[in-house]
Formats: C-alpha cells, structure tokens, sequence
C-alpha cells in the first residue's frame, strides 16, 4: 500500500464525536483549498456509520463553499427514513460554523430484479499501457508545468489515460476520455469502504472533460474551476482495488459552467457505477 493510499484511508477514517456527528481531517499537502472528493468521501463515510444491512445506492451533493484544510470539518448526519428496503440520509459538512457541503444519500438492502446494461467502451486494458511510474520517467519533462506539477505527486488513485496526446499537443478535441483507475493498494473486503474511496476518486478527472474541448487542462492559471453538486449512483458491487475504466464525456458548456459524466466498469465489462456533474468554469480576467 502507497502512502498516499495509507493517508487516505486514515482521513476517510472519521472520529465520532456523538450520535450522528464525526470530525474528518484534510491532508496537509499545501492547497488551498479541500479536494471535493475528499468531501464526498468522507460525508459518504459519516452516512455509512448510520446505516447498518444496505450499501448506497446513490448520492447527490453539492459543493457551497471552499473548504479550508487547516481546521477539521463536521459532519452532521440527519437520519431522515429507515423504510423496508430503503434508508435515507442527510450530511451537512460544516466549519467556520457555516455549511461547506451538504449530500443526500440514499441506501438499500440486497435484492434481485430485471438486469441489464450498456457496453463497455472498447479500449485497450490497463495492463497495455504505461503504469504512472512509466509516464513520469518517459513524459514528465514534456508536459505542460501545471500537469507536470499534478503528475509529481504521490496519489492513492493510480490513473492510466487511455489516450496520451491531449496532454502532450494541446489543441481544440471532442470532450471525452476514458481512464483507467484503481487504488494503489489493497482494501479489504469491506464493500462500503470500497464505495467511499470510489466517492472520493470519481471527481478527479471528471471536470477536466470539459476543458478537452477548448485544449486547456485543470490546473490552468487563467481559468478559475471549481465542482458546484456531484451525483454517483452505485449499480453493482465491485472492488476500487482492481481497474476500473472511468469513461467521461461532456455534453455541454455555458455560461461559466460545464456539464459532464461518466460511466465506470469493471475490466470484464460490467457496468458497477454512473456519475455527473456540473462545474464551475470561469475565465480569470477575460482570458
């Protein structure tokens, strides 16, 4: 296990401070602010402690303020209906006193019923192409400064674009990608625990398909980016310490914001989870 990987699973790992309210912490990695993913993560952690015999179903977020990751955040959960199948929940994430997050979640039991999925789109499988440690030694020198600076960093998420020369010829291309991701280490056999950290990584890359469109990356200095809500609907189990393939697209952009989604599968071509989201894209100064 990476330790990257080792300190998110110990920032996922929440402190309860009485019935319905836990304490998480921020690696102190030097942001500005908190990663959106770590709040989802950690807000899904806080539910999961509320709800025993179901596994999330889905969830839907949005992002209020900037967290600061120098002060713990408090999450409140509201217990707001255990029914038959189905358990509901509310997590406010608080500091400063004010709401920085808050997310419903939905739960439920374990049952059969009718099945069936859309493909799986066909890529080449992770094992063909070059591992993170790979891409630094060969690549790391030719990218752009603000995906280079991204690229140094030890990451609990292991990531593997499919297609490598959106970051190497920046230019103007149709909003999709697909990435292969997994941690980087074993997680155990806890299925909730494997939803969180899948929580936690779908919001690494999924706002930066909108940017393919108009050849910019993430980090770019004269953009100002920032997740707005985030929804994640669980289909199937599945394990966020094997490869699973993000598949991402974006439908639309305007009016300083951007609309993207995508779908996860497992290697076999099983379709485990969906996502979308709406983000902030906002020129800096008219550039």
């Amino acid at each position: 296990m990476s330790r990257a990987l080792e300190q998110l699973l110990s920032i996922l790992d929440l402190e309860t401070l009485e019935v319905n309210l836990f304490r998480g912490l921020s690696p102190q990695v030097g942001w500005q602010r908190v990663f959106g993913g770590q709040v989802i993560g950690q807000a899904l952690v806080a539910a999961n402690r509320t709800v025993e015999g179901r596994l999330a179903h889905s969830l839907h977020a949005y992002f209020l303020r900037a967290g600061d990751p120098s002060i713990p955040i408090i999450y409140e959960v509201d217990r707001i209906r255990d029914g038959g199948s189905f358990s509901t929940r509310r997590v406010v994430a608080i500091q400063h006193g004010q709401a920085i997050f808050s997310m419903a979640a939905s739960f439920h039991k374990d049952e059969g019923g009718l099945q069936h999925q859309i493909k799986m789109p066909d890529v080449p499988p992770p094992e063909a192409l070059p591992s993170e440690a790979e891409l630094k030694a060969c690549l790391i020198d030719r990218l752009p400064p603000q995906v280079k600076a991204y690229w140094e960093h030890e990451r609990p998420i292991e990531i593997r674009p499919v297609d490598l020369s959106r970051y190497l010829t920046p230019e103007n291309r149709a909003p999709s990608q697909q990435v292969w991701i997994r941690a980087t280490g074993s997680l155990g056999d806890d299925l909730a625990l494997h939803q969180c950290v899948l929580a936690y990584a779908s919001d690494f890359t999924l706002l930066d398909t909108a940017l393919i469109a108009h050849g910019r990356f993430v980090f770019d200095p004269t953009l100002m980016l920032a997740s707005l809500d985030h929804a994640l609907w669980f289909h199937r189990t599945f394990r966020a310490d094997d490869w699973l393939l993000y598949s991402q697209d974006s439908p639309t952009s305007g009016g300083g914001r951007a609309f993207c989604r995508g779908t996860l599968f497992t290697q076999d071509g099983v379709l485990v989870a969906s996502t979308t989201q709406e983000g902030l894209v906002r020129k800096r100064n008219g550039r």
